[in-house]
């Protein structure tokens, strides 16, 4: 796999509190930020999709 370009929410600071980053390529990567050299989960752009949908309306 190519190199992947991660982000991190707008949301998170530099306080040192929990936070993801997250890669988006044919599927969509997601690791802890505290630990960017341990692997990371893939899900499919559907999967992020409903999550991210169900946090809206939590």
């Amino acid at each position: 796999m190519s190199e992947l370009t991660w982000f991190k929410s707008s949301y998170s600071d530099s306080g040192g509190g929990e936070c993801v980053e997250v890669a988006t390529a044919s599927a969509i990567h997601i690791r802890d930020s505290k630990h960017p050299d341990v692997e990371y989960v893939t899900v499919s752009r559907t999967t992020w999709a409903s999550f991210v949908s169900h946090l809206a309306v939590v």
